[in-house]
């Protein structure tokens, strides 16, 4: 008998901030997610963040993947100064880390992801949390189920190959 075909490569999805959700398929179809912190420390200095952002990604990489291909949440509006210098150190911490293994890399637009989670592409973290719930999933908090919601995304808009 045939073994059942899948698709073996590993993704990771992102929602990219201080708090980072993120929602991985490995090779064996199953998806976990989570949430990890980049908050600096007290004594850290305004790179260490961003190291840190790197450590995490490799560590998937080794113990997960190799991630095959990665998706972010990209935000074009932020609510604030700080908040959108960290979504772009960490974008840019992502985006280089990508191009030195050959991952490729692809930004889902916030109201896109909204619409295929819940139906309303301005739901609200409550409605996402509530949509991806829905699904089956256990989200701590919104920015899990962001991370969630971009993997399904690019799980069934892609054609199943993602």
């Amino acid at each position: 008998m045939a073994e059942p075909t899948h698709n073996p490569r590993t993704i990771l999805a992102l929602d990219l901030g201080t708090t980072t959700g993120w929602a991985l398929r490995g090779y064996d179809s199953l998806i976990t997610s989570g949430t990890v912190s980049f908050r600096p420390g007290r004594f850290d200095g305004g790179g260490m963040r961003y190291l840190r952002f790197t450590g995490w990604l490799t560590e998937i990489d080794r113990l997960s993947g190799p991630v095959a291909a990665i998706w972010f949440e990209e935000v074009r509006r932020h609510a604030g100064t700080d908040a959108s210098h960290i979504y772009g150190g960490l974008m840019a911490t992502l985006t280089a880390w990508a191009e030195l293994r050959g991952v490729p890399y692809e930004g889902v637009p916030v109201g896109t992801i909204k619409r295929h989670a819940s139906g309303k592409g301005n739901a609200d973290k409550a409605a996402m949390v509530a949509a991806v719930r829905a699904r089956g999933f256990s989200p701590a908090d919104d920015n899990e189920a962001d991370a969630i919601a971009i993997l399904l995304w690019a799980i069934e808009t892609n054609g199943g190959v993602a």
